[in-house]
């Protein structure tokens, strides 16, 4: 198992859960955005900066990742393609995304999308809370502990 994180709009307070997983559980963590990322220095963990541009980083983490990965992420259509190859996501609340409810998602996602690109105001996620982080740490180890 590789953990690959859609790092450009990760929370720090997740980046830092990963951190200290990754060493614990001695599991290769890299982390892809198109902006350079400070990671603590580790064997187990890395960052990799994509040029910018739309998606970039989506498309290499689909490009990446393989069947048992883990991957984290808040982007739907980037979990779609993951979960196709047989990844496994969480999302940064700690949801985990798989074949049985990434349809849902996908749905509610280009139904929000199309009500934006019509002008209407949908607002945007609230703040991490500390029962979103922990419930993150939660499923988190619940999969290193599966592996």
């Amino acid at each position: 198992m590789k953990i690959w994180v859609d790092a450009d709009a990760c929370p720090v307070a997740v980046k830092e859960i990963l951190y200290r997983a990754a060493n614990r559980a001695q599991v290769p963590l890299t982390l892809i955005a198109n902006r350079m990322l400070r990671v603590p220095p580790s064997p187990w963990i890395r960052a990799l900066q994509v040029p910018g541009g739309f998606d970039v980083a989506d498309q290499r983490i689909a490009e990446e990742a393989q069947a048992g990965d883990l991957i984290i992420t808040a982007d739907v259509p980037l979990a779609a393609q993951v979960i196709a190859k047989g990844a496994v996501v969480i999302d940064p609340r700690g949801e985990l995304l798989n074949a049985s409810n990434i349809q849902e998602r996908l749905t509610m996602r280009n139904f929000l999308d199309s009500l934006r690109s019509s002008g209407v105001e949908t607002g945007g996620p609230p703040a991490l809370s500390s029962a979103d982080r922990q419930s993150f740490a939660n499923q988190l180890d619940r999969l290193l502990a599966k592996r």
